[in-house]
């Protein structure tokens, strides 16, 4: 719960627009015979720290901005972090009694995070090509394969990114170069299941249930919360061997 405190502070401080008090409207000029016509306004300069610390600072920002990702927070509920932050900041009492609600920040993300998964899993399910699998699992051919299906005694090489709800890339054969090999029945249930149904030279992409991912126990490290819905495009390269061998 510490984290998800030090990502609204700096989500609030990286987001200064919002105040307590709406600023009151410039006082329109008066009309006049003749007026100069209205100058664009020049763009916005592009966000570009320039000091290491103010890098690194920005950096941690990202970083713990992604894990309120999952509260789905509506722009008035930025608002309210920020008005909490700002009271906090200046010693404003304030409006209600922020330990009495402490406990409910977790009852509160697990609940947006339930909501945003399964509408996810919904627009899975509704996209062309798409099939539901008897566990949940949402399994959609992108190209077909021309070789074998594995069986789950099966060693399977493949190439894949695995992403969050929200996009964030978690992990990626492409960044290690490499395709990935190891036994079907090895791995979480919804690629047992999903690239079961593949053939050798196929992609597919296979919308993961947590009951079929990591549920309550995602890896060690990892930037995957609990329960949490994951997406991965997979492309079978070859079924190298059989494990029960």
């Amino acid at each position: 719960m510490r984290t998800m405190w030090m990502a609204a502070l700096v989500l609030a401080l990286g987001a200064p627009a919002a105040h307590a008090q709406t600023p009151k409207p410039a006082k329109k000029p008066e009309p006049s015979a003749k007026q100069p016509p209205a100058t664009p306004p020049a763009p916005a300069a592009p966000f570009n720290p320039e000091s290491e610390d103010a890098k690194t600072i920005y950096a941690l920002g990202v970083s713990m901005g992604r894990d309120l990702s999952f509260f789905a927070l509506t722009p008035e509920e930025v608002q309210l972090l920020q008005k909490g932050l700002a009271d906090s900041i200046a010693g404003t009492a304030p409006a209600i009694d922020a330990k009495e609600y402490g406990p409910r920040i977790q009852a509160l993300a697990k609940a947006r995070q339930a909501q945003a998964s399964a509408a996810l899993l919904e627009r899975a399910a509704k996209e062309p090509g798409a099939v539901k699998l008897p566990s949940g699992v949402i399994y959609r051919e992108v190209q077909a394969g021309t070789g074998k299906s594995p069986r789950p005694t099966d060693t399977v090489k493949v190439n894949y990114e695995g992403r969050l709800l929200d996009g964030t890339v978690f992990d990626s054969t492409a960044k290690r170069g490499i395709p990935a090999e190891f036994p079907l029945n090895g791995v979480i249930p919804c690629w047992t299941q999903g690239v079961a149904k593949m053939k050798v030279g196929g992609k597919a992409q296979l919308t993961c249930p947590g009951s079929t991912a990591y549920g309550e126990r995602p890896p060690p490290g990892s930037r995957i919360p609990p329960n949490a819905v994951l997406i991965f495009d997979v492309e079978l390269v070859d079924i190298p061997g059989d494990t029960s061998k």
